[in-house]
């Protein structure tokens, strides 16, 4: 697949309004489409977990233009994260269009909510390598799995991956379905910020990102 690249910035440390998508009220929605590099001004860096912090650019390629992480170093734990700065939000509804491009460890797409730091945060990841998407929570570091689900994610194909969080509920939807719903009071309080996530050597490219809060 042919690639160019933009380069914009190194890091330093949509919502697709599915049918099935959520009930609760709906306050103004944030759209994000990644068609110039000026839209990352908005958006701070940072990582988890061994090894470099990553590198965030927009690229062209055949399939369009989008946010992409490019350093595929073959850390296993490590996460590098997109922040949108420009929202923090206890109650919200969260989506990316997005295509695995390549990776030999994982091929990864996620999103995270109610992020404190990159220990504490609610998270989902479709992976093309394993075919699921899983419900993540991080707390002081400690990832668990709160939810999964078994789901063919192709490689180098465009999917659609959101999630819904209204109190201690957390909704989770792929390619325009509900996959499943799991209940957690772990951050109940305070709002937190919301983003873009991969994992280890995955290269991803993020077409979108939309966000809307829930009331």
């Amino acid at each position: 697949m042919k690639t160019s690249v933009f380069r914009y910035l190194l890091p330093s440390c949509v919502l697709f309004l599915f049918a099935c998508g959520p009930t609760a009220s709906r306050g103004p929605a944030d759209a994000i489409t990644f068609d110039t590099e000026k839209r990352l001004d908005d958006f701070d860096f940072a990582a988890s977990g061994d090894g470099r912090p990553g590198e965030w650019l927009v690229i062209d390629n055949d399939a369009g233009r989008g946010l992409a992480q490019i350093d595929t170093e073959p850390a296993e734990n490590r996460v590098p994260f997109a922040i949108y700065r420009p929202f923090s939000g206890r109650d919200v509804y969260v989506s990316t269009r997005f295509m695995t491009i390549s990776g030999e460890i994982h091929q990864a797409a996620g999103l995270f909510i109610r992020f404190r730091s990159s220990d504490d945060y609610y998270a989902v990841r479709a992976n093309a390598l394993e075919n699921n998407v899983n419900l993540y929570r991080v707390v002081a570091g400690r990832r668990e799995i709160i939810g999964r689900m078994e789901v063919h994610v192709s490689s180098q194909a465009w999917h659609t991956l959101g999630i819904a969080a209204s109190d201690d509920r957390l909704t989770v939807f792929f390619d325009g379905r509900e996959l499943f719903v799991a209940t957690d009071r772990r951050f109940p309080g305070p709002p937190g910020k919301v983003g873009l996530w991969t994992q280890a050597d995955s290269m991803t490219l993020f077409e979108s990102l939309e966000i809307e809060s829930l009331h």
